[in-house]
């Protein structure tokens, strides 16, 4: 995806987020019953013990199951999905990959970056509502877009198996009805935070958690 304009976002006061944060450390984390990993289970539960979303909501992307959870300031889970991710495994993005056109990339750099990262709002150089969660290596949160590989694409995202979800360049793409649903209303209109989960490393290399349950 090449990059575009990003959207300006309004950053609340330092003493809203501070009184956001303590509200989100209390209300604890909640997930409704949605399956999810031990490692997305104990991430989510330290953003909200330690205030690291400082305020705003939040997403935990999965790349060994190759879904998406999208949670509010509180920890409060909004919504989940199986996601198309990054073709190939790994944790790092290749230099310069987004300032290249897509077409250029090959095979083994069609990777999702594991790390923290602020989103926000933004549009890519199409016009379409994204929300950027790296916007250097031009990767966002988008929806599943229409064309000729349209079928094959939301066949892969009903498969039961994480592995036929890997396909895309790298950026996280979810069914168009979850991202007008539950991403746009929380992560496309304000900045938050985006954790991508390791595949290659231990959680623990990549967060500051201080005990990973493992699977």
């Amino acid at each position: 995806m090449f990059r575009g304009g990003r959207t300006l976002c309004v950053l609340a006061t330092a003493c809203a987020a501070v009184l956001c944060a303590q509200s989100a450390r209390a209300a604890g984390v909640d997930f409704a019953g949605e399956r999810a990993s031990a490692e997305a289970q104990h991430v989510a539960r330290w953003v909200i013990d330690n205030g690291d979303n400082r305020g705003t909501p939040f997403a935990i992307v999965d790349k060994k199951d190759a879904r998406l959870f999208v949670f509010d300031a509180g920890g409060r889970i909004i919504g989940a999905t199986p996601a198309l991710l990054g073709l190939a495994p790994g944790d790092h993005s290749p230099p310069g990959v987004g300032d290249r056109h897509p077409s250029l990339l090959l095979p083994h750099e069609r990777t999702t970056p594991a790390g923290r990262f602020e989103s926000e709002p933004g549009r890519n150089h199409t016009g379409e509502a994204v929300v950027w969660f790296d916007y250097d290596a031009a990767l966002a949160i988008h929806r599943l877009r229409p064309g000729k590989a349209d079928a094959a694409r939301l066949k892969r995202l009903a498969s039961p198996a994480p592995a036929d979800r890997r396909a895309s360049l790298g950026c996280v793409v979810v069914p168009v009805a979850f991202y007008d649903s539950v991403v746009g209303p929380t992560l496309g209109r304000e900045r938050g935070v985006v954790y991508v989960l390791p595949e290659t490393r231990p959680v623990a290399d990549v967060f500051s958690v201080q005990q990973v349950v493992q699977r």
